[in-house]
């Protein structure tokens, strides 16, 4: 059995308090602009979201042109 095959099984079955964390969305609305090239960046593509200091809501998300991780503006 492959590692991918064992890994993508074990995130099927993870406990239901953990399986949020593994959710992916198909909403397809946007985070905002790449910073580097002003591409649009779908929400599909957010990988994290954090609460700031200040209390805000923050994300880092994927940008498909540029093939960087980028704070969305």
């Amino acid at each position: 059995m492959s590692i991918i095959k064992v890994l993508l099984e074990a995130c099927h079955t993870l406990p239901s308090p953990l399986s949020p964390l593994w959710k992916m969305t198909s909403d397809q609305s946007s985070l905002g602009r790449c910073p580097n090239c002003s591409e649009e960046i779908p929400r599909a593509w957010m990988l994290i979201e954090y609460e700031t200091a200040d209390g805000t809501t923050d994300n880092w998300a994927e940008c498909l042109a540029c093939d960087t991780v980028v704070s969305p503006e």
